[in-house]
């Protein structure tokens, strides 16, 4: 018998939050239905059935547990959060023009960017009648700037990511925006309906925050030296997609004159062609992007570990330990 400390953490808060994630799935499909418009229950399905792992709904879940809670809406807040994260995925296929999500064809390649844009709109209008049902403003507030923060960062990365100007600190901002805000609304929230201490609720956001951009940083790694079939999406996209992401801007701050015409033309300008991807990767190994951008993914793993202290002494909390980790171990 496989023994559970070797099983993926997620898949161990899986099986500890069985119950309410049924509950969570549930309201989901009650409230991504709709009597008069049937393409929303089909784009929303494809995505939301196409076996993503429910960690943000689940971040929810354990640290509303990890803080006491006994009442029932920490499954609107879940089901809130997977909401606005999917509307999020639906529109960002459309700005990226992606044809592969989950491994599956997009939601705008099956449909069409109108329907995909659309039915985002819906699924956040959606998320915030389940987050007002809660009757608590200070969760309405959360999950609000969070929506308005990961719309910001997404503004804000369509104007950084092909200029080479761009440096670490805006990809910081970027992050925060469009992954590391909805983590850490995510973990906040669950301690907010449980009536967490300030010190408590402070944690919290910034494990949120850390595991977030840790998860952000990691998969930008990983689109130079994943495996598509693991990763779900093709090798090099942010690269062919022109996205300054930590690797290249690490790689663009070493460029030599003749390097930097490279990055110029084929991030800035867009004109690439055959073997530019490979001649990329070889700058990124020469100049040690991908090892330092790994260096700072285990950076933020530790500061998200490090904010669990000031949480209950609890399993849960050893398994969001664990998930800081092995978020990271994907590039091991």
């Amino acid at each position: 018998m496989t023994n559970e400390k070797t099983r993926k953490p997620h898949d161990r808060m899986a099986t500890y939050l069985k119950d309410d994630l049924t509950a969570v799935n549930e309201l989901i499909r009650h409230r991504m239905a709709s009597e008069h418009a049937p393409r929303i229950p089909e784009v929303t399905a494809h995505l939301i059935e196409a076996g993503g792992k429910r960690l943000r709904p689940m971040l929810t879940l354990a640290t509303a547990h990890l803080c006491g809670y006994q009442g029932r809406y920490h499954i609107h807040l879940a089901a809130t959060v997977e909401f606005i994260h999917t509307a999020t995925l639906l529109h960002d296929d459309v700005v990226d023009e992606s044809a592969q999500r989950r491994g599956r064809p997009t939601a705008n390649l099956l449909w069409d960017n109108k329907s995909s844009v659309l039915v985002g709109d819906y699924l956040f209008a959606r998320s915030f009648q389940l987050m007002t049902e809660t009757n608590n403003i200070k969760v309405l507030a959360i999950l609000a700037n969070a929506s308005a923060t990961i719309a910001e960062g997404e503004v804000l990365q369509l104007t950084a990511a092909q200029n080479l100007g761009t440096d670490e600190d805006i990809y910081l901002k970027v992050v925060r925006g469009k992954t590391a805000a909805l983590f850490s609304a995510a973990t906040q929230v669950g301690g907010v309906i449980a009536g967490a201490s300030a010190e408590q609720e402070r944690a919290l956001y910034d494990y949120g925050d850390a595991l977030g951009i840790a998860f952000q940083i990691v998969d930008d790694l990983l689109d130079f030296q994943g495996d598509s079939q693991t990763i779900g999406k093709n090798i090099g996209d942010d690269f062919r997609e022109r996205k300054l992401t930590l690797p290249l801007i690490k790689a663009v701050a070493k460029a030599d004159a003749d390097e930097r015409e490279f990055w110029v033309r084929t991030i800035e300008k867009g004109h690439q062609g055959n073997g530019d991807l490979e001649h990329a990767l070889t700058l990124l190994h020469k100049h040690g992007a991908l090892r330092d951008t790994k260096a700072q993914a285990l950076e933020w793993a530790e500061l998200a570990k490090g904010a669990l202290g000031a949480l209950p002494d609890h399993e849960l909390r050893e398994m969001l330990c664990d998930l800081a980790d092995y978020v990271v171990s994907r590039i091991n």
